[in-house]
């Protein structure tokens, strides 16, 4: 069972997405996801939170991103403008499969971003990861938040039967 209190708390920044509009297709020319990657550590970050010229956010610089508001997980629609990652597949089948936490694919602005309950980052390496600050704020309580906590539980328990 996961654990809020041992969970990783990831913080990240925010960079205008300067990559090509072609971020669906998984090429090895990943210097654009890297340099943005690289302006997060810069700043002291784990991660670079990317949004579009429509101020919408799109993805990470290696993961997917996720709010949470109201109980309710928001992700960006898969499109030209983010990879559809395996991980953000599983948890969206698992979340939709379970029924308990309501699920939503739809744009997201960064006012959204800097107002929501929760953020979340996926990838095969950090799973489910809770963003606890960006850009230097707190996201919501600058806490772990309890929808984190039963979505991991439901991906740890249901994660290799994909």
């Amino acid at each position: 069972m996961a654990d809020k209190a041992l969970a990783k708390k990831y913080t990240a920044s925010t960079a205008r997405d300067l990559r090509w509009e072609r971020c669906q297709i998984k090429s090895t020319a990943l210097l654009g996801n890297v340099l943005h990657f690289q302006q997060g550590q810069d700043q002291g970050n784990d991660e670079t939170l990317l949004f579009n010229a429509d101020n919408q956010l799109t993805e990470a610089s290696s993961c997917n991103a996720y709010i949470v508001k109201d109980g309710v997980v928001i992700t960006p629609p898969l499109d030209n403008q983010l990879l559809p990652g395996i991980t953000r597949h599983i948890l969206l089948d698992i979340l939709r499969r379970d029924g308990g936490i309501a699920v939503e694919e739809r744009i997201v602005s960064m006012d959204e971003v800097r107002n929501a309950d929760e953020v979340w980052i996926t990838s095969s390496s950090k799973e489910i990861g809770a963003v606890v600050e960006i850009d230097g704020e707190p996201v919501s309580n600058g806490e772990v938040g309890d929808i984190w906590l039963a979505a991991q539980t439901l991906y740890s328990a249901e994660k290799y039967n994909y």
